[in-house]
Parts: structure tokens; C-alpha cells; sequence
């Protein structure tokens, strides 16, 4: 069974920093499209950043400059850096691998 645990959540405030992470476990990473997501309440879930098995990226445009996806396949960990954090960014924050599994979430908030 494919699990996805994220982790490095918090508050923090604007224009603070965290780090992301999404540990697999069951699956090997490296073959498959990893993606970070976030869903305020009550909308839809939206896509931050994806990352191919190739390394090549793609991000969402606002976040395009403070967001970084990298992904260690030793480690079967893919990282979300995010940085000059906005109030607007807060949420919950998801992993997911090859569009198949989600992990449960790891909440960001920022305020001052």
C-alpha cells in the first residue's frame, strides 16, 4: 500500500520561509510524476508544483520564484521550498504521486 506523509508545516510570517516534505513509502518515487497541491476550505484543490521523473518542473504561475519542487529518489522524499511567504499562501498543503495518491496534508499558515 502507496503512503504519502508530509510534514514541515507551521506558522510562520510573511515573508518567512519553510520547507515541505513528502516521504513515500510502498512505491519507489523515481518513476512517477510527483506534485505538491493546496486546498483552501471550501474551494478546490489547486496545483502548486509539479516535478517529472526526467526533474523537469513546472509551477503554478503565482508562485513561480518563491516556490522550488526538488526530489531526492534515495531518500523517496520530494520537498516543497517556499519562500517570501504571503498571507495568501495559507493552507493546507498536498502531496501526490503519479496522480494516483494523496498524502493527508501539512498545514501553512501565515500571519503576523
Amino acid at each position: 500500500q502507496v503512503q504519502l506523509v508530509e510534514s514541515g508545516g507551521g506558522l510562520v510570517q510573511p515573508g518567512g520561509s519553510l520547507r515541505l516534505s513528502c516521504v513515500a513509502s510502498g512505491s519507489i518515487i523515481s518513476f512517477y510524476k510527483m506534485g505538491w497541491y493546496r486546498q483552501a476550505p471550501g474551494k478546490q484543490r489547486e496545483l502548486v508544483a509539479t516535478i517529472r521523473s526526467s526533474g523537469s518542473t513546472n509551477y503554478e504561475d503565482s508562485v513561480k520564484g518563491r516556490f522550488t519542487i526538488s526530489r531526492d529518489n534515495a531518500k523517496n522524499t520530494v520537498y516543497l521550498q517556499i519562500n517570501n511567504l504571503k498571507i495568501e499562501d495559507t493552507t493546507a498543503y498536498y502531496c501526490n504521486l503519479g496522480d494516483l495518491t494523496w498524502g493527508q496534508g501539512t498545514q501553512v499558515t501565515v500571519s503576523s
